[in-house]
């Protein structure tokens, strides 16, 4: 159906635009005069506009709300929607953002208000940006009255997770810069500095000694042949990222990767955090049980926990419960198990899966603050010793000339 664009005044005199989809003018006219507005102007609306329109086809992306923008969002509605309107509550949200495709998302969802839907059934028009969990809590919160509560949750939520995120990110930034920055300078030495000093022993009958002989050998590999070795690099993880998108393949990586020393236990602790705090906050919503592990399953990451959230949600609609599902499946931390299973027997499961939540947060702070202190010197420690190994084979033979030279 073609999109109109209208304008019309509130009961309070204030002027109010937006975008319906309708088979004709007429009909836009009548949803309107519904809302008990007065109609000013129907036109046809212009085409919408997307950030990637100039983009060739295979680059472009569908334009949706990003993990810091719908926390924002969601934060902003949960205050408006105390003191006005749903209506109004939505329209200035839209006006706050300086974004224009995030404009036009909250737009859209405003255009589904204003003809009359409910705010769920408004945000699905923009699946994207809000995914099936949102909506079904925003509907849990429409149909019991407490939509200001559940969107209070919500945010609360998405700033948790937005916050266990950026400590991930921000830990991880420092190794992997010096890490870049390592690798650069051990191919700055071999490509550009090894050979220059090497060629100041061409002239030697000597044999340069074995260390020197092996850097030599990796330098001129490299100066000849770099541009394979990154060809090979970008081929390997062309290869590895469509081998992943293979289900068998991936459900196998993951399980590869929860059963790995050190690396198996962050994964296994942030993924579980991350489910007892959207379990917890769905329950505490009044939402099913089932529902709940059946949305939240979305939000688990790697193939072998989700495996294990879809054994619960079988034995859990078989009538077992939660506590029993988790530890059947032997993938969970055992704490997480023990205060599900406390929660269920003192009917307060909500409390305490976030109080799971928080110790599985905590513990994930502390086991990366530690290992990262212990990365981060090794990384320089390994590069410290590669540039001396470097320096020891350059150094080798001039001594080893300057005793000749002494004989």
């Amino acid at each position: 159906m073609p999109d109109f664009a209208w304008r019309a005044i509130d009961v309070e005199g204030r002027e109010k635009r937006g975008r319906i989809s309708a088979a004709n003018d007429q009909i836009v006219h009548e949803r309107l005069v519904r809302q008990r507005l007065h109609v000013v102007a129907i036109e046809p609306a212009p085409p919408k506009a997307t950030a990637t329109a100039s983009l060739p086809k295979f680059l472009q992306r569908p334009s949706k709300l990003g993990l810091k923008q719908l926390t924002l969002f969601t934060r902003q509605l949960s205050s408006l929607v105390q003191v006005s309107p749903l209506e109004e509550a939505l329209r200035t949200a839209s006006l706050q953002t300086e974004s224009s495709a995030t404009r036009a998302i909250l737009g859209n969802v405003h255009s589904g208000i204003v003809e009359g839907q409910r705010l769920s059934e408004a945000m699905r028009r923009e699946e994207a940006s809000f995914p099936p969990m949102y909506r079904a809590m925003v509907s849990a919160g429409e149909s019991s009255g407490a939509l200001p509560e559940i969107l209070q949750r919500l945010a609360n939520l998405l700033e948790r997770r937005a916050a266990i995120n950026s400590k991930l990110l921000s830990a991880l930034a420092y190794p992997i810069i010096l890490t870049l920055v390592a690798l650069l300078v051990v191919s700055g030495l071999m490509i550009s500095v090894v050979p220059r000093v090497v060629e100041q022993f061409d002239d030697v009958n000597q044999q340069l000694p074995a260390i020197t002989r092996i850097v030599i050998g990796l330098s001129s590999f490299l100066a000849s042949y770099w541009w394979a070795i990154l060809l090979a690099i970008v081929l390997v993880l062309v290869a590895a990222t469509a081998a992943l998108r293979r289900e068998p393949l991936r459900l196998r990586f993951d399980t590869f990767l929860l059963r790995t020393p050190f690396l198996g236990r962050l994964i296994r602790d942030l993924n579980a955090a991350r489910l007892a705090r959207t379990l917890s906050t769905m329950v505490s919503s009044r939402l099913p049980l089932l529902d709940g592990l059946r949305l939240t399953r979305d939000t688990v990451g790697n193939r072998a926990l989700r495996l294990a959230n879809d054994q619960m949600i079988d034995q859990v609609r078989s009538g077992g419960s939660l506590s029993g599902a988790m530890r059947a499946s032997g993938v969970f931390p055992p704490l997480l198990v023990y205060l599900t299973a406390s929660g269920e027997s003192a009917g307060q499961l909500e409390l305490m899966l976030e109080r799971a939540a928080d110790y599985l947060e905590r513990e994930f702070d502390n086991f990366t603050t530690t290992a990262l202190s212990l990365l981060e010197p090794l990384i320089i420690v390994v590069m410290g010793g590669v540039v001396a190994v470097i320096i020891l084979s350059i150094l080798l033979p001039i001594l080893q000339l300057q005793n000749l030279a002494g004989l």
